[in-house]
Parts: structure tokens; C-alpha cells; sequence
């Protein structure tokens, strides 16, 4: 097969732009590893970074798939571009469609289908101006969050705020850093757990990852916040944060894997996915958000979660980037 290969390369970020502003798009590293792996199963791979010319890449390239990763340049539907381009010319790609990747982007939108389909996720409210008067059901703490972002972007140790003022404080800075609609979330003080699943007609869930904060400096939150991931955890002296398979009863990892199979399929996410949970005060595991586009980061010592759960289920790296392919082309009648 010729597999084109969309994604979008880390940049240094711009003085007038928060720092995290390139947080999701991929190092070098990340991308020749992915490339490697697909050419490790016979296939030629055409390079098509996702700049302002993708649409001229695409249209151009005459590959039998595309295996995409991009995450767009702008727009609150950025994620979707990348598809929306391979369906206009009819070429196949992987993982899911503009409508699932729009949706998952959406922190809100994604929950309100959580909720329409019974899956239990934190209370939230969305804040477009600032101004807007907290609803009674929330009860401090909570935690403020972008709508629109992954990477823990814009998720810094503050976000979980206990009074009024602290609110509105980080909602506002949120509202002035993203420009985006900011989510404020009940904040859920429970284990965490991350949940990789490939496939489709029969998805598998991965061995089940948990994100640990015993590491994490004296005194901050026990959040995966963008410091947690990007600045204490250093690969050069990694945080022992994850476990996996988790250590957890057989019937909560049972709860957990229906919980994310359900979630999976109402957004009609497909090929692969990674959720993120947490346990409320009733020991119920919530669905934080959907990430239909996972990053899969090579170097163990970076903790990347879904590369985590494959290893743990038997996959090397190649092997997994391979699994994802081979689900897009027999979703795809390619194979």
C-alpha cells in the first residue's frame, strides 16, 4: 500500500502566545517513529506535514489511505480538516470522522452526548464571556479548563479553584489566553484512569492505565495538568506516574471497560481512541473526555499513555501503529 501520513510538527512557540500553544502537535521523534512502524508493514509512505498547503498535498498524492494524526492549524473544528479534505477527493484515512473529531474536541459537546446516552461525567457549565453566574449545582472545588484543547493545554495547577474569586480569576485569564469558551467542571477528587481502545466492529480494550500524582511536587494538585505532563515529568528523570494494568478489582475494571465502550461508540469514534476517568465520591468512574486522536509518544521514559497500554497488552510499537492501520483498511474495504 502507498499510506500518506498527515501530522503536525511541534514549533517554537510565538513570544504573543501561551506557551503550551503547540503542545499537541508531535516532535521529530514522534513522527519518524510513526512513519518507521507503517513502512515496517510493506507499505511506502508519502510525508504530508498538515501546513496551509495540506488540501494541494492531498489532492496531488495518489496514495491508497492516509494514516492521520494532524491536529489542524486553527478553528474550533481543526481536527476535522485533515478528513473533511480525504472525503471531498474520496481518499480513505484513519481513525475517526470530522463529525466524532469535531465533537470529542468539544469538551462540552462530548459530555452532553455522555449524558444523552447515560454515561456518567462530572456536572459542568460553560462560561462565554465571564460574566455568567455559577449554577447552584456546582460546589466548589471545581476546575476551569478550555473547551476546545488536548495536552492538558491550558490545565495548569491552578485550574482547580475553591472559592468564587479563584473562579472567575482563572476563567477569565482562560477566556483571555485560548479565546474559547471555557469549561468549569465539578472537580472530582477519585483515582484517575486512562483507557486506549482499538478496532471497530469488535473494539479492544487495552489493559487499563492509572495515572499516579504521588510524584508530583509537595502541596499542588492531583490533576494531570499540563505541568504534571510537560514540565515535572522530564524524560531525563521520569515521574513514576502510571500503572499498568491497573491495580483495581475485577469488577471496576469490568465497570470501566463498559463505561469506555459505551462512550466510544456513541461518538462513533473509530479505529482507536483513549479515554480519560476519574472516580467520583461514590467510587463511579466518569468520563472526563474522549481523545480521538491519541498521542502516542515512542520513548517509554515519556509516559505516553496509549504506547503504555499496548506494551502492557503485548504490542511494540510498530506493532500497535499497524493495528490502528489495519482496522482503517478493512473499515475501509482496503483489505
Amino acid at each position: 500500500m502507498i499510506v500518506g501520513f498527515t501530522y503536525n510538527s511541534k514549533k517554537k512557540t510565538p513570544s504573543d502566545m501561551p506557551e503550551d500553544f503547540y503542545a499537541e502537535f508531535d516532535e521529530p521523534a514522534t513522527i519518524n517513529a510513526i512513519r518507521d512502524a507503517i513502512a515496517s508493514g510493506g507499505h511506502r509512505v508519502v510525508m504530508m506535514e498538515a501546513k496551509e498547503d495540506i488540501f494541494e498535498k492531498i489532492k496531488s498524492n495518489s496514495v491508497d489511505i492516509i494514516f492521520n494524526i494532524a491536529e489542524g492549524i486553527r478553528g474550533e473544528s481543526r481536527e476535522s480538516q485533515v478528513p473533511i479534505i480525504c472525503e471531498m477527493f474520496g481518499v480513505p484515512y484513519s481513525g475517526s470522522g470530522p463529525l466524532t473529531l469535531a465533537l470529542t474536541l468539544d469538551k462540552a459537546k462530548t459530555k452532553e452526548i455522555l449524558l444523552y446516552n447515560k454515561i456518567p461525567t462530572p456536572k459542568f457549565q460553560v462560561f462565554k464571556t465571564g460574566k455568567e453566574k455559577l449554577i447552584n449545582i456546582l460546589k466548589f472545588p471545581l476546575i476551569v479548563k478550555p473547551i476546545r484543547e488536548g495536552s492538558s493545554k491550558g490545565i495548569r495547577d491552578n485550574s482547580v479553584v475553591k472559592n468564587k474569586k479563584e473562579l472567575y480569576e482563572r476563567i477569565n485569564e482562560t477566556l483571555s489566553l485560548y479565546s474559547q469558551p471555557v469549561l468549569v467542571e465539578q472537580f472530582l477528587s477519585g483515582r484517575e484512569f486512562t483507557v486506549a481502545i482499538i478496532g471497530n466492529k469488535n473494539p479492544w480494550v487495552l489493559p487499563i492505565v492509572e495515572v499516579l500524582f504521588d510524584d508530583l511536587p509537595p502541596g499542588v494538585n492531583k490533576i494531570d495538568s499540563y505541568e504534571a505532563k510537560w514540565v515535572w515529568d522530564d524524560p531525563k528523570k521520569p515521574l513514576d506516574c502510571l500503572v499498568c494494568p491497573a491495580r483495581i478489582t475485577k469488577k471496576m475494571e469490568k465497570t470501566i471497560r463498559e463505561i469506555s465502550l459505551k462512550a466510544y461508540n456513541a461518538l462513533d469514534c473509530r479505529d482507536w481512541a483513549r479515554l480519560d476517568l476519574r472516580l467520583d465520591l461514590k467510587g463511579v468512574p466518569n468520563v472526563l473526555e474522549v481523545n480521538a486522536l491519541p498521542g502516542v509518544i515512542p520513548d517509554p521514559k515519556c509516559n505516553s499513555r496509549f504506547p503504555k497500554a499496548a506494551r502492557t497488552a503485548g504490542l511494540g510499537y510498530n506493532e500497535m501503529i499497524l493495528s490502528v492501520l489495519d482496522e482503517a483498511m478493512v473499515r475501509c474495504k482496503l483489505k
